[in-house]
């Protein structure tokens, strides 16, 4: 008899032992479990990232110096990326004669001309500069294939004689050192002074409209 109950005593001793195992590795698996969930305390936050490694949730925003221009800035149009023309625009009654020349952007990125163009006469007795009209100039922003326009005013050689012969117009864009030569659209002479007549003038950048 007493066997039997050290014999029950130490079955139930073995089963005890087994029943704390498995829920030792009950436990142990839960613990697991919750760590990797995502609802856990330790799981992944914030926001999603990119491929960068950067959050996708960051701001956006533009990025500086995208665009035509380095650095995002309006830099000076450059003589080679203007096509220079120039055409008669006097009108009948007009004291005198007028030039309209036109610069049209066509360097692909936007540019700014502001101030006066130098602009010389060639003509059979030498070269004539044009005086400035002392008008105030605007800074203007030419968008690739903008146009913008000045003018030009000279005497009319109404003196019955040939006069002084105009054979060519020289342009300097405002800030620059390059010039274009183009053929003189308006009259074919300006009258002989003595410099006590009216002068060749060039007006601001923006003082001539389209077509004069």
């Amino acid at each position: 008899m007493r066997l039997n109950k050290i014999a029950l005593a130490a079955l139930a001793v073995v089963a005890g032992l087994s029943l704390s195992a498995c829920q030792n590795d009950d436990a142990t698996s839960d613990s697991s479990a919750a760590a990797s969930s995502p609802s856990a305390g330790g799981s992944e936050s914030g926001s999603a990232k990119d491929s960068t490694g950067k959050d996708s949730e960051e701001g956006q925003g533009t990025v500086a110096g995208t665009g035509s221009n380095e650095n995002g800035e309006i830099g000076e149009c450059r003589t080679d990326e203007l096509e220079v023309t120039a055409t008669d625009s006097t009108i009948d009654g007009d004291e005198d004669g007028s030039v309209a020349v036109e610069f049209k952007n066509g360097g692909g990125r936007d540019c700014a001309l502001s101030g006066y163009a130098g602009v010389d006469l060639k003509t059979n007795a030498g070269s004539l500069s044009a005086e400035r009209t002392g008008e105030q100039s605007p800074s203007v922003v030419l968008k690739d294939g903008e146009s913008v326009f000045f003018g030009i005013t000279y005497p009319i050689n109404d003196s019955g004689g040939s006069g002084v012969r105009v054979t060519g117009l020289v342009v300097t864009p405002p800030n620059e050192t390059k010039s274009v030569t183009l053929d003189w659209p308006g009259a074919a002479s300006l009258p002989v002074t003595d410099g006590s007549g009216t002068p060749v003038r060039v007006g601001p950048i923006g003082s001539a409209g389209q077509g004069g």
